[in-house]
């Protein structure tokens, strides 16, 4: 079996739908992974590092993948790629994008929506809303507190407190 994490195709994007240390689990299965060049650069993680980890860097990673795994959807564009019989698991995005649903299914590829996983606590660790957003959150409260220019109130340090201002 192959899994190819794929490069992310929206500039945007920031993530990768897997990291080295996801790499060793996977290798530590028996499974060949592939890495298209440069999916974790804007996550800071390197070709190398994945490499390091066991996977192989390539350009036609997805070509002959079974799995495929992506934080968004594919392009259309991208589904061309893929072999008859992969199956893409990623936030698919379903409702409202038939034309990308087609275009997976015309090319003979399956498809996991992630978002759509049942919210039990035997899904939990494969939540992808909760943990997103999760780190939407966190991310939010770091920016504000970046953007507000003065202590946020009752701020306590090894120093003492700091009051609202």
């Amino acid at each position: 079996m192959k899994i190819a994490i794929a490069k992310e195709v929206d500039a945007a994007e920031p993530r990768v739908a897997a990291t080295p240390d996801t790499v060793k689990k996977f290798k530590a299965l028996g499974i060949d992974v592939a890495i298209e060049p440069g999916a974790g650069i804007k996550s800071g993680l390197l070709d190398a590092d994945y490499e390091a980890a066991g996977a192989a860097v390539s350009a036609d990673a997805v070509k002959d993948a079974d799995i495929v795994i992506k934080v968004k959807r594919p392009e259309v564009s991208e589904v061309t790629k893929y072999k008859k019989g992969a199956l893409v698991i990623a936030i698919m995005d379903p409702y409202g994008n038939e034309p990308a649903l087609k275009a997976l299914a015309d090319a003979g590829v399956s498809a996991f929506a992630m978002e759509l996983m049942p919210r039990i606590t035997r899904a939990q660790v494969m939540d992808v809303l909760s943990s997103q957003a999760n780190l939407a959150g966190y991310r939010a409260v770091i920016e504000s507190a970046e953007a507000f220019g003065r202590a946020f109130p009752m701020m306590m340090t090894a120093a003492g407190t700091v009051p609202a201002a």
